[in-house]
């Protein structure tokens, strides 16, 4: 009974370490994704325009000790946002879908995609806000002709 007690949490310990080397794996490979699919230069975007929110709420800080912020944050907060989106990324692609994306990112297409992917979502956001104010207004039409 010992024996058999033994082997099975022998099994389970490997199967977790096993995990924790695959789980490293994939979060080098998401974040090879990121860079190749322009995903960390959104990131690096966001982090500059939060930043800039920063610097308008403190404007005594200096200029020097801002550079020097934004530079380790960064560094630090691509990697730990990485980290934390592994378990998301993981529930819906496995390893091998994050290396045919990558795959996929580095042909010319893809390329092109990367690099119009930031411009394309700005604009989007632009007609998804001019679209749901017309979906607004047509609702409120709407109501008004129902007695509203």
């Amino acid at each position: 009974m010992t024996k058999k007690l033994l082997i099975v949490a022998l099994v389970h310990l490997l199967s977790f370490t096993a995990f924790g080397q695959t789980d490293g794996e994939y979060s080098k490979t998401l974040k090879r994704m990121f860079e190749v699919s322009g995903t960390e230069i959104s990131f690096q975007t966001a982090i500059k325009q939060m930043f800039s929110m920063f610097r308008e709420q403190y404007p005594t800080i200096e200029t020097e000790i801002w550079v020097d912020l934004e530079k380790e944050f960064s560094k630090t907060s691509l990697n730990e946002l990485t980290e934390m989106l592994v378990p998301v990324y993981s529930k819906h692609l496995n390893q091998q879908d994050l290396e045919d994306l990558i795959q996929f990112f580095e042909t010319p297409v893809g390329k092109k995609y990367a690099a119009s992917t930031p411009l394309i979502l700005q604009e989007s956001m632009q007609v998804g806000q001019q679209w749901g104010m017309k979906i607004g207004q047509d609702f409120q039409r709407k109501l008004q002709e129902k007695g509203y």
